[in-house]
């Protein structure tokens, strides 16, 4: 587990911080998820025996409560800790000194298990604890940060980030994702329930689709719709199995795509919201490729040159018709 912030250029580690109050993770998941889990995992610490408990295969351990308890925590520090120099910076323009968001902290939770995929009530796809809705609902409550961006550019649906707030317009969920992959949620028509609706943003991108794609999606879905919005702080669900070399799934995104997508996503939360911007790690399954991919993200937002010598003209043809196709629909269904 390891939590860094972006602090005046400099990369800066965060230790000691302590799990997730079960307060925080009950904001989230129902009391009998959170007890079954902790139970389950005791259980599993007397035997010594690994339990599958959802068929991706996710399975605990006897230290699976624990560890996802600390990754939620993590994420939940670094909210703290991002919250906290942006305020200090206010308060610095008021009193005439430099306030400018570009000098608050961001803040990158590098942690597993991760937990996009997992459910109010469940463990789902290698997912324990929903730990970008942990952190978006421990942002409004204890901070009053009430209006969350998340963005989830992992290749596979956020769909327990989803079922979380799709009832809620100060939530706004913006996925992109390789379309008819797991978990099979995510079609465009996906919009949020009730209040919530048009707060649910889904691009299902074409198998295939990689760099031109993805800033594509940027330039014409995600900016337009976050800019519409006005945040107050910004998550990122940074998962990197969107790679061309990832073995879960079929995009095409090079490192050099993360470093593209971290900088913007660093220069909107700088001009929207303070400078609040807080990164999780989902998923990324070759790790070669996932600390690439990992380390230019932190260049992106550090405002350095990407490091990835590849050439994407190796890679298969992007299905770029395609790819508008869904970018129109999506601007189409969300007046964008």
């Amino acid at each position: 587990m390891l939590l860094l912030l972006w602090l005046l250029l400099q990369l800066v580690e965060l230790a000691g911080f302590p799990p997730a109050e079960r307060a925080a993770i009950t904001a989230v998941h129902s009391d009998k998820y959170v007890s079954t889990l902790e139970k389950l995992s005791a259980i599993s610490a007397d035997c010594g025996e690994t339990r599958i408990v959802e068929s991706a295969p996710t399975y605990l351990t006897g230290t699976t409560s624990r560890d996802a308890s600390r990754a939620a925590g993590a994420v939940i520090a670094l909210v703290d800790h991002v919250v906290a120099a942006s305020r200090q910076r206010e308060a610095a323009a008021g009193s005439g000194g430099s306030g400018s968001g570009g000098g608050t902290p961001a803040g990158f939770a590098i942690c597993r298990p991760p937990g996009h995929h997992c459910l109010p009530s469940g463990a789902m796809g290698f997912c324990i604890l929903g730990n970008v809705s942990i952190a978006a609902r421990y942002a409004q409550k204890q901070h009053g940060l009430q209006r969350v961006l998340i963005f989830d550019w992992d290749v596979h649906h956020g769909n327990g980030t989803q079922d979380v707030f799709e009832r809620d317009p100060d939530v706004l969920f913006i996925s992109t994702h390789q379309a008819n992959a797991y978990p099979g949620t995510g079609k465009a028509g996906e919009v949020g329930i009730g209040d919530g609706e048009g707060a649910t943003i889904n691009v299902p991108l074409p198998g295939g689709s990689g760099h031109e794609a993805i800033l594509a999606a940027w330039e014409e879905v995600v900016e337009p719709a976050a800019r519409r919005f006005g945040p107050d702080i910004i998550l990122v669900s940074a998962g990197y199995d969107a790679h061309w070399a990832d073995p879960l799934a079929g995009l095409q995104f090079c490192s050099a795509t993360f470093h593209a997508l971290g900088a913007r996503v660093k220069a909107l939360a700088d001009e929207l919201c303070g400078g609040r911007l807080v990164f999780l790690l989902e998923g990324g399954y070759d790790l070669d490729a996932l600390g690439q991919s990992v380390a230019n993200t932190f260049l992106g937002v550090l405002g350095e040159a990407p490091a990835d010598a590849f050439d994407r003209k190796l890679l298969g043809e992007e299905p770029l018709e395609k790819v508008q196709q869904v970018l129109q629909e999506a601007r189409r269904i969300h007046g964008l």
